[in-house]
């Protein structure tokens, strides 16, 4: 039975997104019976499905017709898409700019499965390397991107984070407990940006802010890595500034590019 079900399911999804790929290769809309006979779906299905979609808003009827269209709406989804997609390729040019004005290792980091991904980066300048890579995985609790993406995660997500407690020790100055991590991001919160001081590895110090689309939408995390030597606690203001500057230009860049390619 819940065979049945699932299989069902899926069939009722499939069909759904095949009438919305087949008015995506259609100048003009079209009405039930000729998706109908069009897709290979019963009548009675059909008209289920295209009620579906227009009341999730995906699908339109054309005034004064029982024709179908597309919707903005499924439009937006693949501007929102694009945008993603595009923000790595097109942050790598300003991460280099910041990399020239701060001198240090620069991350691009986002959140997925309660973990910080980076998704960019750009290597700084003589010969301290860091082990970092595009598509490596870091702990929330203990670095500075990570902080910044569960600072500005929904409560829910924030509190089921903070359930794990204790958290890995990786140095002396990691933070293991929930009270003192939940005081640390209402700190980052304040202060728009965090610091991991020597916090997941010894003599390391990572300063990190928020990446804010211009409608207030958070995006992700950017943040530079150096030494202790090169990342002194007077310098961590003008640090945090640099990078605000440059989430704002690569959001800048990334609406360009978008508007340019759907032009």
């Amino acid at each position: 039975m819940l065979s049945n079900t699932s299989d069902s399911h899926q069939g009722s999804i499939a069909r759904a997104l095949g009438v919305l790929e087949f008015l995506d290769t259609s100048q003009r809309g079209w009405n039930i019976s000729e998706l109908s006979r069009k897709l290979g779906v019963p009548k009675s299905t059909m008209h289920l499905i295209v009620l579906s979609l227009e009341r999730l808003g995906y699908v339109s009827r054309e005034p004064g017709s029982r024709r179908y269209t597309l919707s903005v709406k499924v439009w937006e989804l693949g501007r929102g898409l694009m945008r993603n997609v595009l923000l790595p390729d097109i942050a790598l040019t300003h991460l280099n700019e910041l990399v020239k004005r701060a001198r240090l290792t620069v991350h691009l980091a986002i959140l997925e499965h309660d973990q910080a991904v980076y998704v960019q980066k750009a290597d700084g300048p003589g010969l301290i390397k860091f082990d970092t890579y595009v598509g490596k995985r870091a702990n929330l609790h203990c670095t500075a991107v990570g902080k910044v993406l569960l600072a500005h995660s929904s409560e829910a997500r924030t509190g089921h984070i903070l359930e794990r407690e204790p958290f890995a020790r990786y140095t002396r100055h990691t933070i293991t407990s929930a009270i003192l991590l939940r005081k640390e991001l209402a700190k980052v919160r304040q202060c728009g940006y965090a610091v991991d001081d020597q916090e997941e590895e010894m003599e390391v110090r990572c300063v990190a802010v928020p990446v804010f689309r211009r409608t207030g939408e958070f995006v992700a995390a950017l943040g530079v890595t150096g030494t202790t030597g090169q990342v002194r606690s007077e310098m961590i203001e003008t640090l945090a500034e640099y990078m605000r500057e440059t989430g704002q230009n690569i959001i800048t860049g990334s609406r360009r590019v978008v508007r340019d390619r759907i032009a």
